[in-house]
């Protein structure tokens, strides 16, 4: 069968369920490839109309808000105990060296690194947990939580969507080479997002002690 023609035959709801599954485990903290999944689906949804980009769109959101309130849920219970049992399992993705980072930024930014960290994926696993062991007020908690994950999936899914809509003439004409293409344009758009909001957590790292952080640079 061709590959086009067995994509038409995967079920919708298999598709809203894995991307929002995916999304909440890694939300919940563990390192899961969520942003590739919520790619491929968006891209999938563009090129076959079973597939609903609104739908999509709001699994992924859903996944991502429950997904971190989970984990600050976790870690608020399991404290820095909880911590260090994850860098024995996951010393790539919650080491010392990636916990004190992600700690100088909420300790600077406070919501707003769990708002940004949405967009950058080592602070897209400890957002949720992170913010539990530190005790965070689950309501600011809970505002950036919902904004962050929103902005993110939504934002992401119609992008995505978007670009191959327009790229489905090229699709038809080089196969694979265009589906590439389509993926590279879409994921261009999404490191301008993640690349502003490394520099947030670059000057949250280097700025002096007792002065104000400059303003978190915002999206256009």
């Amino acid at each position: 069968m061709h590959v086009q023609e067995w994509l038409e035959t995967v079920p919708a709801v298999s598709v809203y369920l894995l991307v929002g599954v995916v999304i909440g485990l890694e939300s919940l903290g563990i390192p899961l490839p969520g942003e590739i999944v919520l790619v491929s689906s968006a891209l999938l949804a563009s090129q076959h109309g079973h597939i609903n980009p609104y739908i999509l769109g709001g699994c992924a959101s859903a996944g991502a808000i429950i997904g971190d309130s989970i984990g600050y849920a976790i870690g608020r219970k399991g404290g820095r105990p909880l911590l260090a049992r994850l860098g024995r399992k996951f010393p790539k993705h919650f080491g010392e060296a990636q916990i004190a980072m992600a700690e100088r930024s909420f300790e600077k930014w406070g919501m707003w690194a769990v708002f940004f960290g949405r967009f950058v994926a080592l602070l897209r696993i400890f957002a949720g947990p992170l913010a539990g062991v530190l005790r965070m007020p689950y309501w600011k908690f809970l505002i950036a939580n919902v904004l962050g994950g929103i902005l993110w999936a939504g934002g992401t899914t119609a992008v995505i969507y978007s670009v191959g809509v327009v790229a489905e003439a090229w699709l038809k004409r080089f196969s694979w080479l265009g589906l590439v293409l389509a993926v590279l344009i879409g994921l261009t758009s999404m490191l301008v997002l993640k690349s502003r909001a490394k520099k947030a957590a670059a000057q949250s790292q280097t700025q002096p002690a007792g002065t104000e952080p400059e303003p978190v640079p915002t999206a256009d």
